[in-house]
């Protein structure tokens, strides 16, 4: 019989920070790991901008443990100057932008400007006829049924178009929706 010969096991390691890749590092490695911990601070306080400089410095010239980490927060921190620095010359143009988002699947972002807007405008129709189509999206009836019910107080026309909009199917089954958009049936 033949006897299997037992093979030494070596210890698993665990991941390590990039920090800890480099047992002994140099003067610049520490130099670009203290220069990455001040980018990431700045940018959980949301000092994107001025992150935003650091990590572009680290994405060039940054050592290899957090070259590839440096680019991914650029973009994020990019990301987050350019929404920023949006600006909109009338609240319809914010609703454009806002409704975009939602057809992209942001809708947290899209939350945020039509918020925006009745932030401005609480009387803005379109802006409370966005939210209710968010809201339907999104799962939350109530706030669908409130905002819609807005609109529809702010400018009856919004009766009509929500009728046929492709966007309120998750609500089709809800009595109170039938109700709201048809009340002469009530």
């Amino acid at each position: 019989m033949a006897r299997m010969q037992e093979v030494p096991q070596t210890p698993r390691r665990s991941p390590r920070s990039p920090a800890a890749k480099s047992s002994s590092p140099s003067g610049e490695n520490q130099r670009h790991l203290q220069d990455y911990q001040n980018a990431v601070q700045l940018m959980q306080q949301g000092k994107f901008e001025k992150a935003r400089v650091l990590f572009e410095k680290l994405s060039r010239e940054g050592s290899p443990e957090i070259l590839e980490r440096s680019r991914v927060y650029l973009t994020v921190c990019e990301r987050n100057c350019a929404e920023s620095s949006l600006t909109f010359d009338t609240a319809e143009e914010q609703y454009d932008y806002a409704v975009s988002l939602l057809n992209t699947g942001s809708y947290e972002e899209a939350r945020d400007q039509f918020e925006a807007i009745l932030t401005t405008s609480p009387e803005a129709d379109f802006a409370h006829y966005g939210m209710a189509l968010l809201s339907s999206m999104t799962g939350q009836a109530e706030d669908a049924l409130d905002h819609l019910s807005r609109a529809i107080q702010l400018n009856p026309a919004n009766r009509i178009q929500a009728r046929s909009d492709p966007d309120f199917v998750d609500m089709a089954d809800d009595p109170r929706f039938t109700e709201l958009l048809y009340p002469e049936m009530g």
